[in-house]
């Protein structure tokens, strides 16, 4: 058990993270062979299964969920120790950095990211994956990502923030709204898309609720990107007034489709779909965009150059 290969432990971890063997030989670079040959030398040295195989992929079991906290660790702070003692060349790096974004993040901070590592280390590689607010400080403790972009405040004090521009909320209509001025009545009496509070986006939600305002919800969207097309394809009719069956007019505005948004992807959404969007009827807060990393990586010369790199390019908004 102490000559141990340490890439029997890489194995190990990346398995045990990514729940397919391969996935695993993808991100370790190595043939499938090679993770199931690593799989059975694992076994023979703790005379247990480790990973079951299932529908659902490689299913650990208690043993290995007992190992993974213990390995992963040891094996960050040794790649980590190794590290901090090279020195870190940006020109000729191919070392491939994760970050972790919100789907608005991948379209207004990504094109700006990528382009940002292009020019300035074009052997470098980036990964990203959508963030899930509620593990991402597990994400960056254990190394699965590098740094994670988000407007959620995180308070842990292994995390790192850094901020990198403010924004707000506001409401998003369609391009051929008929609403001048948007007051709360109106705000309350159109249908409305909610946007998951996964994304980190529940600032105005928890306003709404202390402030007693309802509103009703006809369609919830998992993400950002379906949004403009939604609304696109439900433009109320222009001019005129419509009627119920006594001959009462009713309020033109009353079923309109509004989304709240922040105000930088709004601006987005106006130039490149033609949609209208309206400051909000309450107070919310303004939105800090931050810049997340773990804490055991600030002596690390990639990762500081990583931080600098996506901070240099999202610099004073996008």
């Amino acid at each position: 058990m102490a000559n141990i290969d340490l890439n029997l432990i890489r194995t190990f971890v990346v398995l045990y993270e990514t729940r397919s063997v391969t996935q695993c030989a993808e991100k370790l670079f190595i043939t499938q062979p090679s993770v199931s040959y690593a799989l059975g030398k694992l076994r023979e040295l703790f005379n247990d299964r480790l990973f079951v195989r299932t529908k659902g992929g490689m299913e650990p079991t208690s043993v290995a969920t007992q190992l993974y906290d213990s390995f992963s660790q040891s094996l960050n702070q040794i790649e980590h120790t190794v590290e901090r003692v090279r020195e870190f060349d940006a020109v000729v790096s191919e070392r491939q950095f994760t970050i972790a974004l919100t789907d608005l993040g991948e379209i207004s901070q990504l094109p700006l990211i990528f382009g940002q590592l292009q020019a300035r280390a074009p052997n470098v590689k980036l990964k990203v994956v959508s963030i899930e607010i509620d593990k991402l400080v597990d994400w960056l403790a254990s190394g699965k990502v590098d740094a994670g972009i988000c407007s959620t405040r995180i308070s842990d004090r292994q995390i790192k923030r850094r901020v990198l521009c403010n924004d707000q909320y506001v409401c998003l209509a369609s391009g051929n709204s008929q609403i001048e001025q948007l007051t709360l009545e109106t705000f309350t009496n159109a249908r409305h898309i909610q946007i998951s509070r996964a994304l980190g986006h529940g600032i105005a939600e928890e306003v709404m609720a202390e402030l007693g305002i309802e509103r009703d919800v006809y369609l919830s969207l998992p993400h950002f990107t379906g949004l403009p097309h939604v609304l696109s394809a439900n433009q109320p009719a222009a001019g005129g007034t419509e009627q119920d069956s006594d001959g009462r007019e009713l309020d033109p505005t009353a079923n309109e489709l509004l989304a709240i948004v922040p105000k930088g992807i709004a601006r987005s959404y106006q130039r490149d779909h033609g949609l209208k969007w309206f400051p909000l009827p309450f107070d919310v807060p303004a939105i800090e965009i931050g810049l997340y990393w773990s804490a055991r990586t600030d002596d690390s010369p990639s990762q500081q150059w990583f931080l600098d790199a996506v901070t240099e390019a999202l610099q004073g908004g996008w």
